[in-house]
């Protein structure tokens, strides 16, 4: 990504590096990013992430908590005075007291939390505080994903779009918008409306693209899907043009606006989240609903691992050193988890593993060559379910039981969200390669039922102990992600 960036925009962020070093001489802080495609869970999972800490929650996998060092964890004003702040109390009582999940990231936000703890080491103690601020950035995974187009002309991002749109799993989605677009001359004077036209179909078969029954992943420009402040802006009312081929646009045609426009999104929106936020994180989790993907079939999971192999070139990983840390800072760490692993009894967690580390092999192996640690999980931040077991006939089949929510449905079955079901998921395969096939984990068995069940469930109804204390939200392998991302900074 460094080779997208200008020599202004490097000053920029090695000056903004120094600032935060300098400060951080005093107050320890390292900057983590949450991110991935919507629906993937990333409020839920930084909500967990702060009540676990706070209420001091079963995190056997997490050394510092596991081994009593930590004396306390609290929330403090975040750096950034010009980031939202992160709505922890509000996702917490959605999730604890309404048992609703909480809305999803539309915008960038973020959040401080501050650990005190006692370090494991008798040297570490005389030097340090014992006191480590990490600073949780949430941020839209489609807004990561138009850091390629930094690379891109206009007439090479029009080329792209026009070939994912001919796909077979995109092809009768994006109708509407090529035939509109075929009956448009690119060198036909600017037209405001014409503009329009084109961007609202545009935007409108990159929509359809988002719904479950295609559950697609690559849809860059990402604000055309959340816009936020910019709605309605001239930098954000544009759309691809066929056949231009690299030509010179005619100066005051609708070639020449459209290009101007895509430039002005490129320098004015997605070069300063690049230098603002990506630029300046420590460690990084991606968050994947490859759930979602499965139900949807081939092209989907397809497309899911297109968009993983992007998002993860766009980061800056790898390890620096003393003197170069001073000027720049590199993503050391990456975590990729495969989400809502409470939908799937445990015996297929594994198998669910090989299918998000196939997905991200490509991108695990550049980001490994760059120096940086990567690991691969299923976890559930929150889990909505337990397991059991049901008897059919002469069989034993392994179920989870959980409130599905209202409006889900499995066999013509539909839930009103009140009542708890056992539910008998299937099975993964046990190839991950068959789940990029047709008839994978989405095909269809004997009796025309799909091979795998996934429905979405309501957040958990906390268990309180014999004092009557609330305990804290459960978990898949919560506890293993925080080892990851922050456990070696409180050794």
């Amino acid at each position: 990504m460094a080779s997208l960036t200008t020599f202004t925009d490097e000053a920029r962020i090695a000056l903004d590096t120094i600032a935060e070093r300098t400060t951080g001489l005093f107050a320890p802080s390292m900057r983590v990013g949450v991110t991935g495609l919507s629906r993937a869970g990333k409020t839920v999972f930084i909500s967990a992430f702060v009540h676990n800490l706070i209420q001091g929650g079963r995190l056997p996998l997490f050394e510092a908590q596991k081994s009593g060092r930590i004396s306390r964890a609290f929330l403090e004003e975040q750096p950034d005075d010009a980031v939202p702040r992160f709505q922890y109390e509000d996702h917490i009582d959605a999730l604890v007291n309404a048992r609703t999940w909480p809305d999803s990231t539309r915008a960038i936000s973020e959040l401080r939390l501050t650990i005190e703890y006692e370090s494991a080491s008798g040297w570490n103690r005389m030097f340090s505080a014992g006191r480590l601020s990490v600073d949780i950035v949430d941020y839209p995974g489609e807004w990561l994903l138009d850091l390629p187009l930094l690379g891109k002309s206009y007439s090479e991002f029009s080329h792209d779009a026009f070939e994912m749109a001919a796909l077979p799993v995109r092809t009768d989605l994006s109708e509407d918008w090529r035939k509109l677009s075929e009956t448009i001359d690119p060198n036909a004077d600017a037209d405001e409306m014409t503009a329009r036209k084109l961007f609202e179909s545009f935007a409108a078969y990159l929509k359809a693209c988002k719904l479950d029954e295609r559950a697609l992943s690559t849809l860059p420009p990402g604000r055309f899907l959340m816009p936020g402040d910019l709605e309605g802006s001239p930098a954000l009312t544009f759309a691809p043009l066929p056949g231009l081929e690299n030509a010179r646009p005619r100066p005051g045609s609708l070639h020449a606006m459209m290009e101007r426009r895509y430039e002005a999104y490129k320098t004015h929106v997605i070069k300063p989240f690049f230098r603002e936020h990506i630029a300046r994180l420590d460690r990084q989790i991606v968050l994947i609903d490859a759930m979602q993907a499965l139900n949807a079939g081939p092209g989907a999971i397809a497309d899911l691992e297109r968009a993983v192999t992007e998002i993860l070139a766009c980061f800056r990983p790898g390890r620096g050193s003393f003197l170069t840390d001073l000027f720049s800072r590199r993503i050391d760490r990456i975590l990729v988890a495969a989400t809502k692993a409470d939908h799937l009894h445990h015996e297929s967690h594994d198998r669910l593993q090989a299918i998000v580390r196939r997905l991200t092999e490509r991108a695990v192996a550049r980001a490994n060559l760059s120096g940086a640690e990567v690991d691969v999980l299923a976890m559930a931040a929150v889990r909505a379910t337990r397991e059991g077991t049901v008897k059919q006939g002469r069989e034993t089949l392994p179920v989870i039981i959980g409130t599905p929510l209202e409006g889900e449905t499995i066999g013509g079955e539909t839930f009103d969200g009140k009542t708890e079901t056992a539910i008998f998921p299937g099975d993964l395969p046990a190839k991950a390669d068959s789940v990029f096939e047709a008839g994978g984990a989405s095909g269809n068995q004997a009796n025309g039922d799909p091979a795998i069940r996934f429905v979405r469930f309501r957040p958990p109804k906390l268990e309180k102990t014999a004092e009557g204390v609330t305990l804290s939200l459960p978990h898949i392998r919560l506890d293993r992600a925080l080892q990851f991302l922050i456990g070696d900074h409180l050794a």
